[in-house]
């Protein structure tokens, strides 16, 4: 049973509140004064607080600030009759889950309340997560807890004690790497060498030396014996990222690593026996290469005898929060910046976005972010996306270009404007229902109602 506590100056609003939620099944205590409240929170641990904001003595953003060092584990609801968009950004620093007027609707103040508590349980699970598979395993800065993602640890484990070839197939962008390093990190190799190879990166005519070294004297520049990769890989495993970009030539001369175990330096002839485990990738369809004849059959099947694909990000967007967040705090520290966190409105718009880019793109994303951020929150100015991702406005976009759109800004704007005065004119002017036809929150259509001046 979830504790709640009320705090409110104004009995009729705390006793509403207080019946409706005791109704619900929730555990209730009810204060008549910051203070109150605060002497409430030493004595119990709250799952969550709904505050007024105008009160005496100690008004609601201060009653916040002790609330949270007292209980920091409590969600908290700011509820008021005095709402502007200057109020809600310091109530979403504080770390506010919502803020809400005192006129919405009972149904939807339950379901805020149902809401704030199930993530409340979800951050709790999170944690609990991540320090299992901290614990089990090392996967590196591979982050997710998405039946996918879930399912691609269990492989991995499966098969990194194994010195079986793995083929990882995906977008550009899904952690391919990652998962190959979590391989070689989790199998009787992970004391030897871990080479990666970029195969599209390196010009062909280095590529065969880079791969297998090469003889003093064999060709102009070749001052040096050299050692190859592979030669240094020996006993390890050597990752060939983009392994469709190599030529016909270059693939015969893999073919021979990978059924002799054996190699010769250009200009050398003495053959190098190595034993390496060899794990590839590619984000194009190999199988309808070796159709086409472009790459060569007895070597795709030799390469793809564990084939793991990575799904992309928006196969799997319960991951996007996790993966957040994380990232929040890595560049918050690489840059010296208080991030803490992003509101609520701004994980909407990431969780809308197609991500094309997958975790590299998010990853992107969020370290401008949070270089460009001057609170301790993350908002929507500040997560600067690319245009013209949603579906509905792919069409506009397309005609406004063709006709020498000027401003970009400002026709999103009217465009912005527009879909939500068409939503207020349905609701009959209700903002609650209005954010339901658009598919966003109360909170979500608040924001933009205050940024673009529209008033209801």
């Amino acid at each position: 049973m979830a504790k709640i506590l009320i705090v409110d100056d104004e009995k009729g609003m705390r006793e509403l509140l207080e019946i409706m939620l005791v109704r619900e099944g929730y555990s209730v205590v009810a204060a008549a004064d910051a203070t109150i409240a605060l002497q409430f929170c030493r004595d119990e641990i709250f799952d969550l607080i709904i505050t007024d904001l105008k009160m005496p003595n100690i008004d609601g953003l201060s009653f916040i600030r002790e609330a949270k060092k007292i209980s920091p584990g409590a969600m908290i609801i700011l509820i008021t009759a005095y709402a502007s968009a200057e109020t809600a950004l310091a109530a979403m620093q504080e770390g506010v889950y919502d803020y809400i007027e005192k006129d919405l609707a009972i149904d939807d103040l339950k379901r805020i309340i149902s809401n704030a508590l199930n993530t409340k349980g979800a951050k709790q699970e999170d944690l609990l997560f991540l320090k299992e598979i901290n614990r089990q395993v090392r996967f590196g800065e591979m982050i997710g807890k998405s039946s996918e993602i879930l399912k691609i640890y269990a492989t991995i484990r499966k098969i990194a004690q194994t010195p079986t070839n793995v083929l990882i197939l995906g977008e550009s962008g899904t952690g391919k790497e990652l998962v190959a390093k979590a391989i070689h990190e989790n199998s009787p190799r992970k004391g030897m060498p871990f080479v990666v190879i970029n195969c599209g990166g390196i010009p062909e005519n280095l590529l065969e030396s880079e791969f297998f070294g090469h003889c003093k004297g064999s060709f102009t520049g070749a001052y040096t014996d050299k050692q190859g990769l592979f030669e240094f890989a020996r006993g390890g495993t050597i990752f060939l990222d983009e392994i469709a970009e190599l030529s016909t030539f270059l693939q015969v001369k893999l073919l021979r690593v990978v059924q002799e175990k054996t190699f010769r330096r250009i200009g050398g002839s003495d053959d190098i026996s190595v034993d390496v485990r060899i794990i590839s990738a590619t984000n194009r369809n190999l199988l309808e290469m070796v159709k086409s004849g472009r790459f060569r059959e007895d070597l795709y099947y030799r390469l793809n005898v564990i084939p793991l694909f990575l799904p992309p990000l928006r196969e799997r967007k319960e991951d996007i929060p996790i993966l957040t967040n994380y990232f929040i705090e890595k560049y918050s520290k690489e840059l010296r910046k208080d991030v803490k966190t992003i509101s609520a409105y701004a994980m909407e718009l990431l969780m809308e976005y197609p991500f094309p880019g997958n975790i590299r793109e998010l990853k992107n994303i969020i370290e401008r972010s949070v270089a460009l951020e001057t609170s301790n929150i993350i908002l929507p100015d500040n997560l600067i996306l690319p245009v013209g991702t949603r579906e509905e406005n792919h069409g506009a976009a397309s005609s406004n270009l063709e006709e020498g759109a000027g401003n970009l800004n400002e026709e999103l704007a009217e465009f912005e404007k527009e879909m939500i005065a068409k939503a207020l004119r349905k609701a009959n002017g209700s903002k609650t229902r209005a954010a339901e036809f658009l598919g966003i929150t109360y909170d979500s259509l608040h924001y933009r109602c205050e940024k673009l001046g529209i008033s209801s």
